[in-house]
């Protein structure tokens, strides 16, 4: 096939995509207008949910799609004929395994020049919803309340899910193409019906009488998202080609081009890469919105927020200040997945554990796992420099803008760097563009992490102070590690 045959072929699956995701979207008004909770039972709504997951799936991949129901079929019969004390672990070893094993053969055995529809990034959503689910079951049925953390306790399943609640939670029709994954209690409850009533309640365990006997719509949250994938797309399709990342590597850019200018060209070019994510992800949120779902209270105004399964904040990303804030606010649900299925529970450096799943989870090409490795010693030495460099900025509020301008613009040239194998995927492109850098930030980032204290001065000062402040400062620090799910956790113990 000649290269105008290929491109029009790419351009056909993407385009199928986007009008599956269209058709999503109208479908879920519909499920929501039509077989709410008060009008159809919740078998129904399992049914119609999972077979049109499936008449999506064919559509964009055609008999491809098959893979999404052996892979569920394999870990189901795992999950209901395996003992509950290791069926955790092999399901996350089948899931992941038939993952790899699909995106090897895809990208280095079967020649996909002529099929650039990603049929493994479907299966990359649904091995997370297998893998979480598989755990909550485990923790739910085979461990005790006293061994789970709160997070846990709240997403334990206490019952087996029946093959049909099982499939229409893994290829359900809203999250089948993009995803995003979300809690199986979660999924449940919105099939149920009983989504809304936990989250009627504030933060002090009051109702919010202003709410209390109305259902709230996602219209407005919706449209908004509309907007903001509206002008996703519009940056993508006019920036992107103007800044490929391929130049970053050209060697007439390199010899003819100042540093400095390289460095800023670095950042253009990655930040018109990422419209085409919040484009995706963004839709797929509006998608689980329309349909009733993604409901997580009400804000101080009394307006209802809509983001329980959002996948990013675009503000927060393009203006964090830190590595760690980008990437709490980059593919969310990701993070959180790797957080309670590896971080959570990885006896050994649960850090690097972390990174090698996400590089295994994201696919075979060894950029990814340029990447990671990068994003390893990235993260170690944000950490150290933060905690030494910060306390010396906290004084004064000129100071604290002074530190911020500094991070983000760190932040960002970390971020760009990090993520060059990523896009380029190969390695000898990817060694190419570290090899034009000299491999600085590698050496700076291993220099901060030998030089800097793992605990400066101000933490071991604070070790040293009197047990009420240590706890105190104990309690504050558990506060803030809880996620947004913890917290409805919290909601839903107050409300049953």
């Amino acid at each position: 096939m000649d290269e105008a045959a290929v491109e029009w072929t790419r351009t056909s699956s993407k385009v199928n995509f986007v009008v599956c995701q269209l058709f999503a979207l109208l479908t879920a008004l519909w499920f929501r207008l039509y077989l709410h909770p008060s009008k159809a039972s919740p078998f129904i709504r399992h049914v119609v949910a999972t077979l049109l997951g499936f008449y999506l799936a064919l559509f964009c991949f055609g008999w491809y799609a098959l893979h999404f129901l052996v892979q569920s079929g394999l870990t189901y019969s795992i999950m209901v004929f395996a003992g509950l004390e290791h069926m955790h672990k092999l399901c996350f070893i089948v899931a992941l395994g038939y993952l790899s094993f699909c995106q090897i053969t895809r990208v280095y055995v079967f020649d996909y020049g002529m099929y650039s529809a990603d049929f493994t990034g479907p299966m990359m959503v649904i091995t997370q919803k297998i893998t979480s689910l598989a755990f909550e079951i485990h923790d739910g049925l085979a461990r005790k309340e006293e061994q789970l953390t709160p997070s846990q306790r709240c997403l334990a399943v206490r019952k087996m899910p029946s093959l049909l609640e099982y499939l229409s939670y893994n290829c359900n029709f809203m999250g089948i193409l993009a995803g995003p994954t979300c809690s199986y209690n979660d999924y449940t409850a919105f099939i149920e019906g009983t989504a809304y009533q936990p989250r009627h309640l504030e933060a002090n365990g009051t109702e919010n009488g202003k709410h209390k006997h109305t259902e709230p719509s996602p219209k407005n949250n919706v449209i908004s998202k509309l907007c903001t994938c509206a002008i996703s797309l519009a940056v993508f399709l006019s920036v992107s080609k103007i800044f490929p990342v391929e130049r970053s590597i050209d060697d007439k850019f390199m010899a003819s081009t100042p540093f400095i200018l390289q460095v800023l060209y670095l950042y253009l070019s990655m930040l018109a890469t990422r419209p085409k994510y919040y484009f995706i992800w963004t839709l797929s949120d509006a998608i689980n919105n329309a349909a009733g779902f993604g409901f997580n209270g009400y804000n101080k105004d009394g307006t209802p927020r809509w983001d329980l399964i959002s996948n990013l904040r675009i503000l927060d990303i393009e203006f964090a200040t830190s590595f760690k804030m980008f990437l709490d606010n980059w593919n969310i649900q990701t993070a959180l997945w790797l957080k309670r299925v590896c971080y959570e529970r990885c006896p050994i450096n649960p850090t690097a554990a972390t990174f090698l799943l996400s590089a295994m989870w994201h696919g075979v090409y060894p950029g990814y796992y340029l990447t990671f490795l990068t994003g390893i010693g990235m993260t170690m030495a944000a950490r150290t420099l933060r905690h030494n460099i910060k306390p010396y900025f906290l004084g004064s509020t000129t100071h604290k803008s002074v530190y911020d301008v500094i991070t983000w613009a760190g932040t960002q040239v970390a971020i760009c760097y990090t993520v060059v194998p990523f896009v380029l995927l190969a390695v000898g492109p990817s060694l190419k563009f570290y090899r034009s850098w000299y491999y600085c930030i590698h050496i700076a980032c291993l220099l901060l992490v030998l030089a800097l204290p793992v605990k400066p001065w101000h933490l071991r000062a604070k070790e040293e102070q009197p047990q009420e402040n240590s706890l105190q400062g104990g309690l504050t620090g558990d506060h803030n590690s809880h996620s947004i799910t913890d917290n409805n956790c919290n909601q839903k113990h107050k409300a049953t």
